[in-house]
């Protein structure tokens, strides 16, 4: 629709254009109307260029915000998915303990007295004593964890929560923008269909013409929008989810810190499985943005972009940062950095949580990797 809107403001204004020019060769008596339209028409294409540049910039920050909800639904299905993983290891381990529990009770402290005292000699009666002491231990570690699980698990919803908060902010946000592009465009649009009207009345005789250039301007710039949209959606194919090119390419190394290194192998702990090939095709968008001149000239400013990696907002890569990386991204994280890239998408810059989205790309480790937003 706004793409629409630009083109009849357009055409609006090259049609006024072609009328100023056309009406300096009629009598004098509509002198004055002309030169008043001319003035009208002069501040409407001051006023239809700010709001063309307005809308460029919107365009860009809706589209940001629109990346930021997708990405950010992903995450909040992977963090469901998880929840419900832990919730699972929590209830087995429970019942494991109740189990135990209720066998020591049933048979009391005389089983493990007769344990003690069938003891061959000295050295088996120490090791039975230890067996039941490291029982008793197991109990109360078994019973920390359990708490430190239900910690985890509360964290973690909370953490679900506030996400689906700046979500639902996100989207109040853009609705109200969109709103307020489809308000100003509404109004400029009928300031130049006033504008119109008058040029027609002051020369009806020019209308006939002007008419027929105009629809043949319009005609024109539709054809181009139609070829252009058929180019996109015929250059746009699809890759699939099924299998990939797993070879390893040399992309060139780049200049990096001990501290890159480390930085770099915590975001893959956080973005990817525990495989090098999804580990390696994450770390290639990385070190493909790195080398790109529209994303930063570095790891660190690739990665701290505003808006594109779910981990920094959320505080998931400090708390990776902070217990360390594991040594599979370690490798991973200095094979990229050396020059390593994985050839199924040397060439892609993005990419999302495979099960929440359905976009085409090609699926590595549970995640979607395509060329371009």
């Amino acid at each position: 629709m706004a793409l629409y809107r630009k083109r009849r403001m357009r055409t609006g204004i090259a049609l006024i254009c072609s009328l100023a020019v056309t009406l300096s060769v009629v009598p004098s008596y509509a002198a004055d109307d002309i030169e008043s339209l001319e003035n009208q028409t002069s501040a409407l294409e001051d006023e239809l260029k700010g709001i063309n540049q307005e809308i460029l910039s919107l365009s860009d920050e809706i589209s940001s915000t629109e990346m930021q909800v997708e990405i950010l639904n992903g995450e909040i299905q992977k963090t469901t998915d998880n929840l419900q993983e832990a919730e699972a290891n929590e209830a087995k381990q429970y019942e494991d303990m109740k189990t135990r529990i209720k066998y020591m009770y049933e048979h009391g402290n005389a089983t493990l007295l007769e344990m003690l005292f069938s003891a061959e000699d000295m050295t088996d009666f120490l090791n039975k004593a230890d067996f039941i002491e490291n029982l008793s231990e197991y109990d109360r570690d078994s019973l920390n964890k359990l708490k430190e699980i239900h910690q985890e698990i509360a964290d973690e919803k909370t953490a679900l929560e506030e996400q689906q908060d700046s979500l639902t902010d996100l989207q109040s946000s853009l609705e109200s923008k969109k709103q307020q592009l489809q308000t100003k465009a509404s109004e400029t649009s009928t300031n130049l269909d006033e504008v119109n009207q008058r040029l027609e009345q002051a020369r009806k005789e020019e209308a006939e013409r002007i008419a027929r250039e105009a629809a043949e301007r319009k005609a024109a710039e539709e054809a181009a929008a139609a070829a252009a949209a058929q180019s996109s959606s015929s250059g746009s194919s699809s890759s699939s989810s099924g299998s990939y090119d797993d070879s390893v390419v040399n992309g060139g190394s780049v200049s990096a810190s001990s501290d890159d290194v480390t930085l770099l192998a915590a975001l893959l702990d956080c973005e990817a499985v525990g495989s090098y090939d999804a580990m390696l095709a994450v770390a290639t968008v990385i070190m493909n943005r790195v080398e790109s001149s529209s994303f930063g000239n570095s790891i660190s400013s690739v990665i701290y972009a505003g808006g594109q990696f779910e981990p920094v907002w959320t505080g998931r890569l400090d708390s990776r940062l902070e217990s360390g990386p594991s040594s599979l991204a370690m490798q991973v994280a200095q094979d990229a950095i050396n020059g390593s890239r994985l050839a199924a998408v040397a060439d892609c810059y993005y990419f999302l949580y495979a099960p929440s989205t359905n976009r085409d790309g090609i699926n590595i480790g549970g995640n979607l990797f395509f060329t371009s937003w």
